[in-house]
C-alpha cells in the first residue's frame, strides 16, 4: 500500500465525485460515479449490495478511481488499487448518512430504499497519478 499525498487527500476530502472503474466478468470496464471518503490511507466507497460494482469488486478486487475538482477541472487525481474489505451493517448505514452530509448537506441519505443493504468498500491504493 502507498500513502496518499496531500493533493489526493484534499480532493477526496472535498465533495468531489469520483468515477470508479471495475471489471465486468468478460474483462470490459464498468465505470460509475461514487461518493468517496478516507480511512487512513484507504479510500472508502459506499454502495448497496447486489449492484453491478459490488458484484464486480467481489469477483475481481482491482479498481481505479478518478477524481476531478468541481472548482478546477485541471486539479485531479487517479488512483489504482484493490478492494481489501467490504463491510455492512450499522456502520455502513451511518457512513452513507455522513456522505450525504458531505455531498448533499443533509443529515440523512434521502435515497435509501428500505430493502437495500448498504456496504462500505475499502480500497487500498497501489498507485497514484
Amino acid at each position: 500500500m502507498i500513502e496518499l499525498d496531500e493533493r489526493a487527500r484534499k480532493l477526496i476530502g472535498e465533495p468531489n465525485l469520483a468515477h470508479l472503474a471495475t471489471l465486468m466478468a468478460d474483462g470490459s470496464p464498468h465505470v460509475t460515479p461514487v461518493w468517496v471518503d478516507l480511512e487512513g490511507d484507504k479510500v472508502l466507497v459506499n454502495t448497496a449490495s447486489g449492484r453491478v460494482k459490488d458484484r464486480n469488486m467481489r469477483r475481481d478486487p482491482r479498481v481505479a478511481l478518478s477524481l476531478v475538482s468541481v472548482s478546477d477541472p485541471y486539479e485531479r487525481v487517479s488512483i489504482r488499487g484493490r478492494v481489501v474489505d467490504i463491510r455492512n451493517g450499522e456502520e455502513a448505514d451511518r457512513h452513507i448518512d455522513e456522505l450525504a452530509k458531505k455531498y448533499m448537506g443533509v443529515d440523512v441519505y434521502p435515497n435509501r430504499r428500505p430493502d437495500e443493504q448498504r456496504l462500505i468498500v475499502e480500497i487500498e491504493p497501489e498507485s497514484i497519478y
